[in-house]
């Protein structure tokens, strides 16, 4: 190459020389174009072998359409197999527990103290009586009428479903039902109530699966036990009881009829809301029994004449029903942390039913009397024996129209009957007595400054003169002294639950309470110091008689406070009954002690107290808390405490109370023979205040007709008597 002015010119004589392809890659290229050839060519032959040998199997004519029928057959049952699956996914997560559904509530039958029955709360049940036992005229009845081919199908009645649906399209709706009774007990065990399409489909699967698990009678008895009956009753069982007061075993073919039409409405069916449509759904039954080939016509005939009667249920209404409401809710904490799976059970409750009816009657009188004149409407009241077992309960004054328990709600100020705490602590911390003097004066905290009932001061009084008087300056000194955060910490320890802040005025009683956490407070004092809390269950069992919980009565009792300081407040709250604001409580021949209270505006009046032998808080107040006019804790409390009182100790053993000097006049006990003594196993009834008052008008009346009847008599004698003479 050659530059020439400026320009590069290529030689004419240069030859670029050209390399050489190697030899590797001309191997490799002809491999690659040989294996592809290869592997086209045995791929073609191995199509034309697989079409050789799948022409033995060519069919043509009828024989493809059966193959092609059969092998869409197969392609369905696999897709309806993977939809079933998907399907019972649902049902088998039911199951996976293996529990079933919990009743919707508890059953509890409550006995008083001495064993005998005086209510029910929760759902009516009563799973103790096994299929063998019960009539054979009634699970024909319930056969004939829910589903007469359960034992004969799998679960599902297929040709029951169809037959409802037939007679149901003709507008007979109220008579016939699609679901078996295995369908409808897995609704109960299983599902809710709604009514969607997935949930029939669960319930499909879950009554197939309650037939491979449990036979036919398992099937039968659990439904009898679960079906709702209306009025709050579960099962057959519970339904004898409280439609005819019957055992199951002892009904009628009339009475099993009325039970056996109260599966698909008891709301629509239940005697006791229409006896008239009960009676012609009763009918309806047994028809059906007839219609199935379970009886004659002839057989049902009396039972048609002679229609099932419902007894009257008007006796619950005297039951303790206060009392009931709360017992029922701590028979629930106690069967909730318990292992049982049953939902019935028995408990034994300490209620005497005679002190229920005194204290009833003392809290109700006293109201009706005097609560006018002093516009109040409400009253409540707790009774326990001294160591806390609770004798009688009064909610109100009528449960009827209020079912509100105002002995159990926490939401009143106790007044001058929270001293007992002040004075208690002063006494523990500071070691006084009640002879030990203090001066009642103006003592300021702060900005407030709390003054006396009357509003003036005495000077130097004695601690016992300052509590029966209920002066109000020497409880706030002595919070001064001790500690406001102490006296609280007392009261809860002797009984009070609710939590309250703590204030300067914590030591006149400005705190929540309620009237059974002040019974047990003051049961403190009556049990020699020692912790009392209220109770009212002392057994539960179920029904078929498993222990659940049993009370140990010698369990041991934490001491809340001394000996000392015991009979030191026990004098002063005699003192506060015999001289202080508490006289109308005084009960002739009987250690009475107790504390009024009265709290700011007259919103809240107290008496709390005990005897030897019974603690006792009184309440009275209104529900809207509108004040009263001036009532205190003095007055109609202490009066309704001191009327229940003069009647619990009326024929019974007078018991000291410890730290109160009080002569107890004997009992005088006639001479017995041992030969023919027997043991008293229950308190002998008692004669109620409100009976002898209505015994006493009715003599009175029937003493006036007499005497007008016989006027007239004596009119004519006279009159007979003077015509004759003339």
């Amino acid at each position: 190459m050659k530059l020439t002015r400026g320009y590069l010119v290529q030689d004419p004589f240069y030859t670029k020389e050209k390399r050489k392809k190697s030899g590797g890659m001309l191997a490799a290229d002809a491999w690659l174009d040989s294996s592809l050839y290869e592997f086209w060519q045995s791929l073609g032959s191995g199509y034309t072998r697989f079409q050789d040998f799948m022409s033995i199997f060519h069919v043509a004519g009828f024989k493809r359409v059966v193959v092609e029928v059969v092998s869409d057959g197969f392609s369905f049952l696999a897709l309806g197999c993977v939809l079933l699956v998907a399907l019972a996914m649902p049902a088998f997560d039911v199951t996976a527990s293996g529990e079933f559904n919990k009743a919707e509530d508890y059953s509890v039958v409550f006995h008083d103290r001495f064993g005998t029955e005086i209510g029910r709360r929760g759902i009516r049940s009563d799973d103790s009586v096994p299929l063998a036992d019960m009539p054979d005229y009634l699970l024909k009845a319930t056969l004939a009428t829910e589903d007469r081919r359960f034992y004969e199908h799998f679960g599902i009645d297929v040709l029951g479903t169809l037959r409802a649906l037939l007679t149901n399209a003709q507008g007979e709706t109220s008579l016939h039902g699609g679901s078996s009774i295995t369908q409808q007990l897995a609704k109960q065990l299983f599902l809710s109530s709604e009514r969607t399409i997935e949930r029939k489909i669960v319930e499909a699967f879950l009554s197939v699966w309650l037939e491979w698990h449990y036979s036919k009678d398992d099937i039968f008895k659990l439904y009898l036990d679960r079906a709702y009956m209306g009025g709050g009753n579960f099962g057959v069982v519970a339904a004898a009881d409280y439609y005819f007061g019957k055992r199951i075993q002892d009904v009628s073919l009339a009475e099993a009829a009325m039970l056996s039409g109260l599966y698909k409405a008891p709301g629509r069916w239940a005697p006791h809301i229409d006896l008239a449509a009960a009676r012609g759904r009763a009918n309806v039954v047994l028809s059906n029994m007839v219609a199935a080939g379970f009886l004659t016509e002839g057989q049902v005939t009396a039972a048609r004449r002679h229609p099932a009667t419902p007894v009257s249920r008007a006796a619950d209404a005297n039951s303790p029903n206060y009392f009931l409401d709360w017992a029922f809710e701590q028979s629930k904490t106690l069967i909730e942390s318990s292992l049982h799976t049953t939902n019935n059970f028995v408990v034994r409750t300490t209620i005497d039913t005679t002190l229920q009816k005194f204290a009833e009657e003392a809290v109700v009188s006293t109201v009706r009397e005097q609560g006018e004149q002093y516009d109040v409407t409400q009253a409540a009241m707790v009774v326990t024996d001294t160591v806390g077992a609770i004798r009688a309960m009064v909610g109100g004054t009528d449960y009827g129209k209020s079912q509100f328990n105002r002995a159990i709600v926490s939401t009143r100020q106790p007044g001058s009957a929270y001293k007992i705490f002040v004075y208690s602590e002063a006494f523990e911390q500071l070691g006084l007595t009640p002879s030990d003097m203090i001066t009642d004066r103006p003592v300021c905290i702060g900005d407030w400054c709390p003054q006396n009932y009357g509003r003036s001061y005495k000077g130097s009084v004695t601690l016992a003169s300052a509590f029966a008087q209920s002066l109000n300056t020497v409880p706030v000194t002595l919070s001064i002294k001790t500690g406001r955060d102490t006296i609280a910490a007392l009261s809860h320890r002797m009984g009070l639950q609710a939590d309250y802040p703590v204030t300067r005025s914590l030591a006149l009683g400005v705190a929540s309470v309620s009237v059974l956490d002040m019974t047990s407070s003051y049961a403190v004092l009556a049990n020699h110091g020692l912790k009392t809390p209220a109770y009212g269950i002392t057994r539960m069992t179920t029904l078929s008689g498993e222990n659940v919980f049993d009370l140990d009565p010698d369990a041991p009792r934490e001491r809340i406070l001394s000996d000392t300081t015991v009979a030191n407040m026990n004098s002063m709250l005699r003192g506060v009954v015999t001289g202080g604001t508490g006289r109308r409580a005084d009960v002739p021949g009987v250690p009475v002690v107790g504390k009024s209270g009265t709290t700011s505006s007259y919103r809240d009046a107290w008496f709390c107290g005990f005897t030897g032998n019974y603690v006792a808080a009184v309440w009275f107040g209104n529900d809207d808390y509108h004040p009263t006019n001036n009532l205190t804790g003095g007055t109609l409390p202490a009066i309704a405490w001191q009327k229940f009182m003069a009647y619990a100790h009326t024929g019974v053993e007078i018991q000291p109370v410890f730290g109160v000097d009080f002569a107890i006049e004997p009992a005088i006990v006639a001479e017995t023979d041992p030969a023919v003594e027997e043991e008293i196993v229950q308190r002998p009834p008692s004669l109620t205040p409100g009976a002898a008052r209505k015994l006493v008008d009715l003599a009175d009346r029937l003493a006036a007709t007499i005497g007008a009847s016989a006027a007239p008599r004596n009119q004519a004698s006279v009159t007979a008597a003077t015509t004759q003479g003339l």
